[in-house]
């Protein structure tokens, strides 16, 4: 028998409760995650947002007992059937990742209710939250910034902007692949084992290039800002307690480079969310990724600041 690993090494891995038979999760392995799982007897994955290999339950202690491995016709895929530790399988609370069906208008129903809280499996403590000015000027930022890059491909830049020519010849895959890639450094960051200048600055430069990705696959596929909401999902991230997980990065990857336009939205929203998060945990606030950009695209010409308010004007409003 010899396991046929895609061109990336990784081959898919569906798990099972190996009592009931309920399907908890789908994630990839590469060999190493492999000889991990059969010589530990519990489960071990492929981070493809950090390039990293991960036991399942690291963080949550919803550890998976191993109790059997199969493998399809092909090959190219695996089974493996677990005992599963703890109250759920999912990052999100619940048993099965799998607790939403799909309705025939491609909406979906909630089937199942969460069975413990992430915000006390994960619990960290709670950032401060965002004046309203501050909630006003990061809508303002993101709106500018989305408008920016829609220019820039309705617009034929190329022989000026990098950017501009991504749009011109968009390759889906290849932006998935670049966001996988900063999703990843911005994990590093935050471990310590990606460094430039140091863990704050950092942040603000990897989390910036999250955003750059995920608004050009936004504007690749004809998403609305409004869709998505960047503004919102960044705030909804810097609020929540809960902290980034290997399995919240491996979501969004795989809800945007799903065929389905309701899971690209909802992975770009989740790619959003995982700026303000990590915004949170590094103490910066969640502005400064945008704020950061905008600066670049000034200096560009592609955004520009408003004029300064006469000194009488700012008396009399």
């Amino acid at each position: 028998m010899t396991l046929q690993f895609d061109r990336q090494g990784l081959i898919p891995a569906v798990i099972q409760d190996a009592e009931s038979g309920e399907v908890l999760m789908m994630a990839f392995m590469n060999a190493e995650a492999y000889r991990l799982t059969r010589e530990t007897g519990f489960t071990h994955l492929f981070s493809r947002s950090r390039n990293a290999i991960w036991r399942k339950g690291e963080q949550s202690g919803n550890v998976q007992e191993v109790r059997g491995v199969y493998i399809n016709c092909e090959e190219n895929s695996l089974l493996l059937k677990v005992v599963q530790h703890g109250p759920g399988a999912c990052h999100t609370g619940h048993y099965s990742c799998y607790y939403r069906q799909l309705l025939p208008d491609e909406s979906y129903q909630t089937i199942a209710e969460p069975r413990f809280d992430p915000a006390q499996v994960y619990a960290q403590p709670a950032p401060s939250t965002l004046t309203a000015e501050e909630y006003q000027q990061l809508e303002t930022y993101m709106r500018q910034l989305y408008a920016a890059y829609i220019y820039l491909r309705d617009h034929d830049m190329s022989d000026e902007s990098n950017t501009s020519r991504l749009l011109q010849e968009p390759s889906f895959d290849y932006l998935a692949a670049r966001l996988g890639d900063e999703l990843q450094e911005l994990a590093d960051v935050q471990a310590g084992t990606h460094v430039h200048t140091g863990r704050q600055a950092d942040t603000v430069l990897e989390a910036s290039q999250v955003g750059y990705w995920l608004m050009l696959l936004a504007t690749t596929s004809n998403i609305r800002y409004d869709e998505v909401k960047p503004h919102e999902a960044i705030l909804r991230g810097y609020t929540i307690t809960t902290p980034q997980t290997f399995e919240q990065a491996e979501e969004c990857l795989n809800l945007i480079i799903s065929p389905q336009r309701t899971d690209l939205i909802q992975g770009l929203t989740l790619g959003f969310t995982t700026i303000g998060r990590t915004c949170a945990e590094a103490a910066i606030s969640p502005l400064a990724p945008a704020e950061y950009d905008i600066m670049q695209m000034r200096k560009k010409g592609l955004v520009y600041s408003p004029p300064p308010q006469p000194e009488n004007e700012k008396e009399n409003s």
